[in-house]
């Protein structure tokens, strides 16, 4: 299995290790210049990279351009905390915004929210045994 790097484009490299530090405790590991800072304290580095906003997100000449109000993604992070009320106000002063009331699931609870650079993310508190609640068990990926 390949190690996983997680990659975050922002506009505002010093907004972007602010919030990330402060919502989620994640510290500066290395810093490369003007480009990019990783963040460490998860599980995975994670890597904010300074893209401006319009800038084309690949070199085809069909590509989207960056743009940083609330967008959707098929792709998102979670973060499982221990106790999603205080997580939820934490994210919350460090500049996101709580997109709903917290859900209640048999695997635990749930809160949609948004980075200031658009990103969405969820914050999950599992309950009782998480997400093997739910599991069907059988073969793991089918």
């Amino acid at each position: 299995m390949a190690d996983l790097l997680v990659n975050i484009d922002v506009d505002d490299l010093g907004r972007a290790v602010a919030f990330y530090g402060e919502a989620f405790g994640l510290t500066v590991g290395r810093r490369f210049g003007a480009f990019a800072v990783e963040m460490l304290g998860g599980n995975a580095p994670l890597y904010l990279l300074a893209r401006p906003e319009g800038s084309r997100v690949s070199s085809s000449a069909m590509a989207s351009r960056r743009a940083y109000d609330r967008h959707w993604t098929p792709v998102h992070l979670d973060f499982v905390v221990p106790d999603i009320e205080a997580a939820v106000a934490k994210a919350e002063r460090a500049g996101a915004r709580l997109e709903g009331k917290v859900g209640t699931h048999p695997w635990g609870r749930l809160a949609t929210l948004a980075d200031p650079f658009g990103h969405g993310f969820c914050l999950i508190e599992f309950l009782g045994q998480g997400y093997d609640e739910i599991a069907d068990g059988g073969e793991p990926g089918l």
